[in-house]
């Protein structure tokens, strides 16, 4: 099935633009309570994904940064240590399966590779789950 059905659309998705600051990151992050955001440039093309770990490696390596300091450093200038992978808007539900094994969620793109949203790893496991229960005539 398209992945369309299981699109948690932009709107509603929490995401950073990449000139963001450390500091907004942090921020959004802790109120939000995520533990990573999808990054977005200012043409709103998906560039990839932020993470806690990003944020805190740049810390260890940087010692001397106080927290008025991290307003100075841009979301885009911080080495990612993970790569998420997006996948278009045609794909089909069961390509994210390998990817959600080690994805929270996986971004979707439109042909001009333009971020219209995230399929959240939850929403992979609820669908395999009502497939598994269908197939062995258990309701769930």
């Amino acid at each position: 099935m398209n992945v369309a059905f299981y699109l948690t659309p932009k709107e509603e998705v929490v995401w950073i633009a990449e000139d963001s600051t450390m500091r907004q990151a942090l921020e959004k992050m802790e109120y939000h309570r995520y533990t990573a955001m999808p990054l977005v440039n200012k043409e709103g093309k998906y560039v990839g994904t932020i993470t806690e770990g990003d944020l805190l490696w740049r810390l260890k390596r940087s010692p001397e940064l106080s927290f008025k300091d991290l307003e100075k450093i841009r979301i885009k200038d911080i080495p990612r240590h993970q790569k998420n992978e997006a996948v278009s808007i045609n794909a089909q539900i069961e390509e994210l399966i390998p990817l959600a094994v080690n994805q929270n969620f996986i971004p979707v793109v439109d042909d001009q590779q333009n971020f219209i949203g995230i399929v959240k790893r939850s929403t992979i496991i609820d669908y395999l789950y009502k497939r598994l229960t269908a197939s062995i005539g258990v309701k769930p």
